[in-house]
C-alpha cells in the first residue's frame, strides 16, 4: 500500500514481482484469490510472478490446462484492475491483523522452539531424514550438518509436515490467534472477524487457504506417524499440543466462515475430483509408516535397498496425491 501511494505520487508505474510457492505453507494457493487480494492499485493491469518448478507439470504439461491457468491469471488481473472491490476500513483491519499476527507468532514459536522435545518428535515422526536422501532439488535439506530446526530449509520443512498429513506450517497458530483476539476484544462469536472475511479480500484469501489445508489434514493418520516417536512423554506432549491447536483452528474457521473445514473439503473435492485418490493415499501413508518403523528399529547395516526405495516411492506417491510438496 505504501509503494502504491509512493509510485502514484511520483507518477511512476508500479509492477510487483511475486514469488509463489507450490504449497500453501510457502505462499502457494488459488491464483485468482491471491491476485484479487492485492491492495487497490497494486495490480493496475499487470502482474509478474514466478512459479515453483514443482507446479509446472500440473499447470502446464497439457495445452488445455495451461491455457485455462493463463486465462485465470489474465481474468484475475483484469478483475483486480477494472472491478476493484469496495473500500474496506483498511487501517482498522490492519490493526486487527497486527494483533492476531502477534498471537499466532507466539503460538507457532512456542511449539517449535519452546516445547521440550519438539526437535526429537519432528525427526522421529516425519520423513525428514528420508527426504534428504531424495535425488531432487539443488540444495541439501539442511544448511548445516545438524538437526537444529533453524538449519532446515523451508522446502523440506513444509514437505515433511505434508507427508504425515498435518500440514502444520500452513495453519498452526491461527486458532490461538482467533481465540485470544476474541477474548481480548469481547467478541466470543468472532463476528468482527466474520466481517473482515466478508469485506476484505486479503483476509478472505488467507482464511480460505487455512481452511483448505485444515480440510486436507488428517489427525487420525498423523497419530500413526506420531507413534513413531519412541519417547511416549514427548509424543503426548508435542502431538497433544498440535491436536489442540488443530481443534482450535477448526472452531475458529467455523465461527468466521459459517462452514466447517470438513464441509469445505468435501465441496472442493466435488469440484476438483480428487476423492478417488484418497483410498490410495491412505494406503500409501500406512505403508510408509510401516516402512519407517522398520528403518527406525534397524541398524544402518540392516536397512535394505528395497526398504529405502519403498519409502522414497511412497514419498513421491503421497506428494502426487496431495499435490503438495514444499
Amino acid at each position: 500500500r505504501a509503494l502504491v501511494a509512493l509510485f502514484r505520487d511520483e507518477n511512476l508505474r508500479l509492477r510487483l514481482f511475486h514469488g509463489r510457492g507450490g504449497s500453501i505453507g510457502r505462499g502457494g494457493g488459488p491464483t485468482r484469490e491471491a491476485i484479487i487480494a492485492q491492495p487497490t492499485g497494486a495490480v493496475a493491469g499487470q502482474i509478474r510472478l514466478t512459479e515453483q518448478g514443482e507446479v509446472i507439470s500440473s499447470r502446464y504439461s497439457h495445452a488445455e490446462i495451461g491455457h485455462a491457468h493463463l486465462e485465470t491469471l489474465v481474468a484475475a488481473t483484469l478483475e483486480a484492475t477494472l472491478m476493484p472491490g469496495k473500500e474496506a476500513p483498511i487501517e482498522d483491519y490492519i490493526g486487527i491483523m497486527d494483533e492476531m499476527s502477534d498471537h499466532a507468532f507466539r503460538a507457532y514459536r512456542g511449539l517449535v522452539f519452546e516445547t521440550e522435545g519438539f526437535e526429537e518428535f519432528f525427526w522421529s515422526s516425519t520423513v525428514i531424514s528420508e527426504i534428504a536422501a531424495l535425488n531432487i532439488g539443488s540444495r541439501p535439506a539442511s544448511r548445516a550438518k545438524t538437526r537444529a530446526i533453524t538449519s532446515l530449509r523451508a522446502i523440506p520443512w513444509v514437505f515433511s509436515w505434508a507427508q504425515c498429513r498435518i500440514m502444520l506450517p500452513a495453519w498452526y497458530g491461527f486458532g490461538s490467534a482467533v481465540e485470544q483476539w476474541c477474548a481480548a476484544n469481547g467478541d466470543p462469536e468472532a463476528r468482527r472477524l466474520a466481517t473482515l472475511y466478508d469485506d476484505w479480500p486479503f483476509f478472505h484469501a488467507m482464511v480460505s487457504k487455512i481452511e483448505l489445508m485444515i480440510g486436507k489434514s488428517d489427525l487420525a493418520m498423523a497419530a500413526n506417524y506420531a507413534d513413531l516417536c519412541q519417547d511416549r512423554e514427548i509424543r503426548d506432549r508435542v502431538f497433544g499440543q498440535i491436536s489442540r491447536e488443530w481443534h482450535l483452528t477448526a472452531r475458529a474457521l467455523r465461527r468466521i466462515t459459517g462452514t466447517s473445514p470438513e464441509e469445505r473439503a468435501r465441496r472442493d473435492e466435488a469440484r476438483s475430483g480428487p476423492r478417488h485418490r484418497m483410498p490410495y493415499l491412505d494406503a500409501l501413508n500406512h505403508i510408509q509408516v510401516e516402512l519407517l518403523k522398520k528403518i527406525r528399529l534397524a541398524s544402518p547395516d540392516e536397512i535394505s535397498e528395497k526398504t529405502l526405495r519403498g519409502i522414497l516411492l511412497s514419498i513421491n506417491g503421497v506428494a502426487s496425491a496431495l499435490r503438495n510438496t514444499g
